[in-house]
């Protein structure tokens, strides 16, 4: 399991988040993604603690919490959704005559 961290200061690090999180468990990974055009942090993180229970503590207590002058949005990382897919996709314009 992962868990999203949403509403996140742009001068966050991934040590901030590393200290945060471990007060909670053993941080096994921090990613922050970038903007690709910018380079600029997107405000949102994930972070990987070792075990449910202890991302499920950590859920609990930062969701709605201010850190870093900002409240928190904490919550289960939903599974990455396959944008490449082409399929289903219909509408358009016919020419019905």
């Amino acid at each position: 399991m992962s868990i999203y961290v949403g509403n996140l200061s742009y001068s966050v690090t991934q040590d901030d988040l590393t200290q945060a999180f471990a007060e909670y468990g053993t941080v096994k990974s921090v990613q922050l993604p970038k903007d690709r055009e910018t380079g600029r942090f997107r405000g949102f993180a994930f972070v990987e603690l070792g075990t449910d229970a202890e991302e499920t503590a950590a859920i609990e207590a930062l969701d709605g919490a201010e850190w870093m002058g900002r409240n928190l949005k904490v919550n289960k990382a939903k599974p990455r959704e396959d944008k490449r897919s082409f399929g289903g996709g219909g509408g358009g314009w016919q020419n019905n005559r």
